[in-house]
């Protein structure tokens, strides 16, 4: 390939007085922002994790109203580890709750029908959820000291469920901080083979994902969006994986410039200008995709778009703007010990195996094109059957003692007992109390709070919670209320309630946004490819590889990993992130595809392309696949199917669309991929080098 000036622009990094100065700037810049900034604080609001205008959300707003509105139910469970629970113990356990803090006088424990087990609802007071987690580890650690001999003792109800979730989080950045570096850190040594080279960007990626945090959480504390503990997570997975990404293409292709180039100066300079247009492409549509979630109706899930196009930013100018300048810096022995020398033919022995594969796709395009389509299909029909909907003991890897205390309640107690159903209203209590219980679908109802122009009723439903049964006595309590006429505002909130208004807010988000993201990563491929037909088909094949990655993971989590549901959100934000990411790798092979093509024609410069970044995409889309797998270090059930579906998209994405399906439709198309546009002047298939 002729040799030719990159425009100014890509230089200013790369000369030989400027590059240290560039590299170290930005590097130095985004520490002193890091430390001087720190991540933004907030506290976690009632209806962060709520669909706006739901009933769930609108309870929650009326519950700030009732004077002890920073209160949570804690239900403590007393079972007898044997036997029943005889008078000398319930007595004992009378005097253990004299001695709470916080209970009423007259309150006492109530022995279950059963008369192995004993239950005190509690009223937790706290403002956040690091508060509410130390009063409830107070609590446990207090009842488990005064605990009688052979009685066991666990705390669950709503205070303690959201504890327990808050300890999933403990320390939980700096976990899959470690890993997904570890991660990283494991597969560019096995990429580059080389001791030292993996630390420049590693160094790189990595103070663009403490920086994207920190510009993330101040971004969203100014535009009032809200984000919660998750979003930092997935946004450092995002920044790691993107920004490792760009970083292998960008490094493979200076590595082929370097055998081309005496001075690494203007090699990088080459370089740079070949892989910018990719990568600022690639990341101008996941920006444009994760965007979209600007329209969801819960909170949080407008938050992680933000934060994630944040994210992506950041990641693309450190590794657009840094990284060139800092390898530069380095000689050639920083690849040691495969040093890249001129005139040397290391491109075309690492592609071997890559050409081989494009001509066994060539030989038969039409075929392998068919039979891959087929796959998928076949593969993403699992996906049909595929539920959703987690219940409070379904949303943790590990059972925590909220869940197993819950579960306990229930054999001796009406299991709604531990999850009622709340009910805010601005009419009389009595009047709101009688409506509640004249409702078939409710065992018992009292009134738990009162005050400031609302009442708070809690019932408990006849059915199990986290049932459709109980979803369905949720519905049915909602209109009976609707019927009874009730004057001011009424609303059913408690965890079936949310549920039901997750599952709704999902499906609508669904529906919109979805096909927006479609059609603006169609646009965004067709204002880079100049094209029609070939932005249509890569968009085709992302949509198959998200079917499919369903298909797989809905087999996985049945089979294999004991999940009966997905979350409500796994969906949507799996079809995000595959679709935006996906398309990167599509983007850095058709690109390159359409440079070879310009010189050689359509079918050679599919098969050059393939052979030029086979090794390099493949390394990229196992590393990010990998990236997104690190989710599971955290135990919530939602994380770690996000990080699975992910996982198995991108796999099937970078092995098999990327490597057989995209090539075998281009190639079997011709010049006809490219509509309108024409590429390659005169040059025909037909008179390229002979296979």
């Amino acid at each position: 390939m002729a040799p030719h000036t990159p425009p100014r622009w890509s230089t200013w990094t790369t000369r030989a007085r400027v590059a240290p100065i560039a590299a170290l700037v930005p590097l130095l810049l985004g520490a002193w922002l890091i430390v001087a900034l720190g991540t933004a604080d907030r506290t976690i609001g009632v209806t962060d994790n709520l669909p706006e205008g739901s009933g769930a959300a609108e309870a929650a707003l009326l519950a700030e109203q009732l004077p002890e509105e920073s209160s949570r139910t804690a239900i403590v469970l007393w079972t007898a580890e044997s036997g029943e629970l005889t008078g000398p113990d319930l007595q004992a356990l009378a005097g253990v709750v004299a001695d709470l803090e916080g209970t009423a006088p007259d309150a006492a424990p109530i022995p279950s029908e059963d008369g192995t087990a004993a239950l005190l609802p509690l009223e937790i007071q706290a403002e956040g959820n690091v508060e509410n987690a130390d009063a409830v580890e107070e609590l446990r650690e207090s009842l488990a000291e005064s605990a009688p001999d052979g009685i066991e003792v666990q705390v669950t109800g709503p205070a303690a469920v959201q504890a327990d979730l808050a300890k999933v989080f403990e320390g939980a950045d700096l976990t899959l901080l470690a890993t997904t570096a570890a991660v990283v850190t494991i597969l560019l040594v096995l990429t580059y083979r080389s001791p030292i080279l993996w630390v420049i960007p590693l160094l790189v990626v990595g103070v663009a994902d403490r920086l994207a945090v920190v510009l993330a959480t101040h971004a969203l504390e100014a535009t009032g969006i809200a984000w919660d503990e998750s979003t930092t997570g997935i946004l450092s997975v995002l920044v790691f994986g993107a920004g490792t990404d760009y970083a292998l293409l960008l490094i493979s292709r200076y590595r082929d410039e370097l055998r081309q180039e005496e001075s690494r100066h203007v090699a990088m300079a080459r370089a740079l200008h070949r892989t910018s247009e990719a990568v600022l492409s690639s990341s101008l549509t996941v920006v444009v995709g994760v965007l979209t979630l600007l329209l969801s109706l819960t909170p949080a899930t407008r938050g992680l778009g933000l934060a994630s196009a944040v994210g992506i930013v950041v990641a693309a100018t450190m590794v657009l703007v840094v990284l060139p300048a800092a390898l530069v810096v380095f000689g050639r022995w920083i690849f040691w010990p495969r040093v890249p020398k001129i005139g040397s033919q290391g491109t075309v022995d690492t592609a071997r195996l890559w050409r081989r594969v494009g001509r066994s796709v060539a030989a038969r395009p039409a075929t392998v094109a068919v039979a891959s389509g087929l796959l998928l299909v076949l593969v993403a029909l699992p996906a049909l059957g595929i539920k959703t909907g987690l219940g409070l003991s379904d949303q943790f890897l590990d059972e925590p003692e909220a869940i197993t205390a819950a579960e306990r309640l229930g054999e001796s107690f009406p299991s709604g007992t531990t999850e009622p159903a709340r009910v805010l209203s601005t009419a009389a209590p009595q009047e709101v109390l009688a409506a509640v219980e004249s409702s078939g679908s409710v065992a018992s109802a009292r009134i738990s709070a009162e005050g400031g122009g609302v009442v708070q009723v809690d019932a408990v439903l006849a059915a199990d919670p986290g049932t459709e049964e109980a979803q369905d006595a949720v519905l049915q309590l909602r209109d009976d209320l609707d019927a009874a006429d009730l004057p001011g505002e009424t609303h059913v909130a408690g965890s079936d309630a949310s549920r039901i208004d997750e599952r709704d807010a999902a499906n609508r988000d669904r529906v919109r946004i979805l096909p927006l993201i479609l059609g603006l990563v169609l646009l965004a491929l067709v204002g880079l490819l100049r094209s029609l037909v070939a932005p249509i088909i890569l968009v085709g094949t992302v949509v198959a590889t998200y079917a499919a990655a369903l298909g797989i993971s809905w087999i996985l989590f049945t089979q294999v990993l004991g999940f009966e549901r997905l979350d409500v959100g796994t969906p949507l934000l799996a079809f995000l992130f595959l679709v935006a990411l996906g398309v990167d790798y599509n983007i850095f092979l058709v690109t390159r595809a359409r440079e070879e093509a310009e010189t050689h024609g359509t079918e050679e410069g599919v098969l050059r392309a393939l052979a030029a970044t086979g090794g390099v995409i493949t390394s990229a889309g196992v590393l990010l696949a990998a990236v997104f797998a690190t989710l599971g270090v955290l135990p919530l059930v939602v994380l770690a199917q996000l990080g699975v579906v992910i996982c198995v998209g991108v796999l099937l994405d970078t092995l098999l669309v990327r490597t057989v399906l995209v090539p075998a439709i281009a190639v079997r198309l011709g010049e006809r991929f490219w509509w309108p546009r024409r590429v390659g002047g005169s040059v025909r298939d037909a008179e390229v080098t002979t296979r």
